[in-house]
């Protein structure tokens, strides 16, 4: 008891100093950060920033005074002007001015491809007034010879994902780059997640610019090289990416490892001393019970706890009633696999329902009366891309989205998260919640747990991240069944409530009748188990396989048949593919045989 009122006062006192520090910073301007007048006013005109956020207020300068600066703040907290607006700032100043035929000046690396898209975005808006500044993107699933000729021409400020940037600058000797002069890792840690490890240790050698390379660099060039290094949140990876990659950093939103630009930072010494420890140690606290991660003091977290059998009508419901309750507003809900996406998208998108008698068919209506969207990496990158403009232009929608949307993305306007399939680890949680209550607006998030996973919530507790408890049975009762407000006793259980059971028995009657979507919410449940058994480390000791009941399982994605009908289906699909392997391998062993006897 102690232990969480000591806990509850350290998050009133950090709310506190964070509100006095945001205050003292809206006071002052973009101009008075040392930013050109013009680009200032394009931040308030295109952007609608009327003051700098708490992060921009801090990097700007330091960043304009051309150190390193490794970046630790919440999603949602202006990050990205934080490193385009001082790049914009020194390449308009340049004289004479700069040309393509220069090449490259400014590098972006992002994880995603619809990051890599969101910060072209900005950065086209930014260079209103600089027309001869061009900005351009290179990223996986795009025409490379297009991209190849666009290099050729010149591109002042690229923005690319690591395969396709490490690619080019292989195999595209046009791609000029000799002015380097930034390279900014945007959402690190999610880079490296992703599993690009070796490809930025591959781009850092070949653009010379580890950290002891880089100094060397500086010497023989006109400007000395900068890097920057932005992440919500840190652990070994980043860790190591920051001390091969920076050079004496500034340290911004650490607690306790606050620097400004004059801070004394050890500037002559070798990142293999003084800033090695000092990285070492925002690491820890980070990493420490104490440390908390960040979210925005306006996010509202709720956890709903759902028996598994009950999941999917407890989702619809609570859609329905965020929908209805406020008519204008963008939800985010975000399952473990693409297969669960297409399934879900198919059934919001498709499912009606007669909310006066079971036997009207034609007094049926949309069960969800919104548009519907889905996200995920299997999507062809034109239909991603369509996806990802639409739901921002979109005042009322849902998105239905895999982790592929986690990160970095920013959709205006997003009320509500929900996460449906947990996230696993307690970053990607941070990560899920920060496409919400961004910038100072108000948001809520959701997480969906079964009664066996409730032990979750002490592990997020351990980064400082405390839900409260969603009132399901409140939302539940305010549905009226068949046109009749129904009396629920108190006592009764979530599973034998009068509107879930007629839910359910609905979603099984629809999805039985429809070939089609039965079989894409079969392939949904397998995909789905096998993600579950994917929990690594700690986690698996909560999420584990064999405390499911998998008749509750199919329940859940609507299916009549037992789990082991389901299973079958599956394994038999499984067991022809070895079939098929073993006959191929045996018929090219005898023509082997036949080629040598011959």
């Amino acid at each position: 008891m102690k232990k969480t009122q000591k806990t509850n006062k350290e998050k009133e006192s950090n709310t506190k100093t964070q509100t006095k520090e945001s205050e003292i910073f809206a006071s002052c301007s973009f101009s008075s950060l040392g930013l050109h007048s013009t680009l200032s006013e394009q931040l308030q005109e295109r952007l609608g920033f009327e003051a700098p956020t708490l992060v921009q207020a801090q990097a700007i300068p330091v960043i304009l005074s051309g150190r390193h600066v490794l970046v630790n703040a919440e999603t949602g907290s202006g990050k990205t002007i934080a490193y385009l607006a001082p790049i914009i700032h020194y390449l308009q100043g340049y004289n004479p001015r700069i040309e393509r035929s220069h090449g490259t000046f400014a590098l972006v690396l992002v994880p995603t491809r619809e990051l890599c898209l969101q910060v072209y975005e900005i950065l086209q808006k930014l260079l209103h007034r600089f027309h001869w500044i061009v900005p351009g993107y290179v990223m996986g699933g795009e025409n490379r010879n297009k991209e190849k000729a666009r290099l050729r021409k010149g591109i002042s400020i690229l923005i690319a994902t690591p395969g396709r940037l490490l690619d080019h600058l292989k195999n595209t000797s046009s791609f000029v780059h000799t002015n380097l002069r930034w390279i900014i890792f945007d959402e690190a840690d999610r880079i490296l997640e992703l599993g690009f490890g070796k490809d930025i240790e591959e781009i850092l050698d070949l653009l010379g610019s580890r950290a002891n390379e880089s100094v060397e660099m500086g010497k023989s060039s006109e400007f000395k090289r900068q890097n920057l290094l932005l992440s919500a949140t840190l652990n070994e990876k980043v860790n190591h990416l920051s001390k091969i990659s920076l050079e004496n950093p500034v340290m911004i939103g650490l607690d306790n490892m606050k620097m400004q630009p004059d801070s004394s930072v050890n500037q002559t010494g070798s990142l293999g001393s003084d800033v090695d420890e000092d990285l070492d140690y925002s690491i820890k606290s980070v990493n420490s019970s104490s440390g908390d991660y960040r979210l925005p003091a306006q996010l509202v977290q709720r956890f709903v706890k759902v028996p598994c059998g009950s999941r999917l009508a407890v989702l619809l419901s609570i859609l329905k009633h965020l929908f209805e309750r406020e008519a204008s507003q963008k939800v985010v809900v975000f399952f473990s696999t693409c297969d669960a996406v297409d399934f879900h998208y198919m059934l919001l998108s498709e499912f009606q329902w007669s909310p006066y008698s079971q036997f009207e068919e034609e007094l049926k209506q949309m069960f969800l009366k919104c548009k519907t969207f889905r996200l995920h990496g299997n999507m062809k990158q034109e239909d991603r891309r369509t996806t990802f403009s639409a739901f921002k232009t979109e005042k009322s929608a849902l998105l239905v989205s895999t982790d592929v949307a986690a990160r970095g993305l920013d959709f205006p306007k997003v009320r509500c998260i929900i996460q449906y399939d947990s996230p696993g680890e307690a970053s990607e949680y941070v990560h899920r919640v920060g496409r919400t209550a961004r910038l100072g607006e108000r948001g809520e998030s959701l997480l969906f747990l079964q009664p066996i996973e409730v032990d979750y919530l002490q592990d997020l507790e351990k980064h400082g991240v405390s839900l409260t408890e969603y009132p399901l049975l409140k939302i539940i009762d305010s549905f009226p069944l068949h046109s009749q407000m129904h009396r629920v006793k108190k006592f009764v259980s979530l599973e034998s409530h009068p509107w879930v059971v007629s839910l359910q028995r609905e979603l099984e009657s629809y999805i039985s009748a429809e070939p089609k979507i039965k079989k894409q919410a079969k392939d949904a449940f397998c995909s789905w188990v096998r993600a579950y058994t994917a929990h690594r480390g700690d986690l698996k000791q909560i999420f584990m396989v064999k405390k499911l009941h998998l008749g509750h399982v199919a329940k859940c994605f609507a299916l009549r048949e037992q789990p082991s009908l389901v299973g079958k289906t599956f394994q038999n699909q499984s067991k022809k593919r070895k079939r098929d392997m073993k006959q191929k391998q045996k018929g090219l062993f005898k023509k082997r045989k036949v080629a040598s006897k011959t």
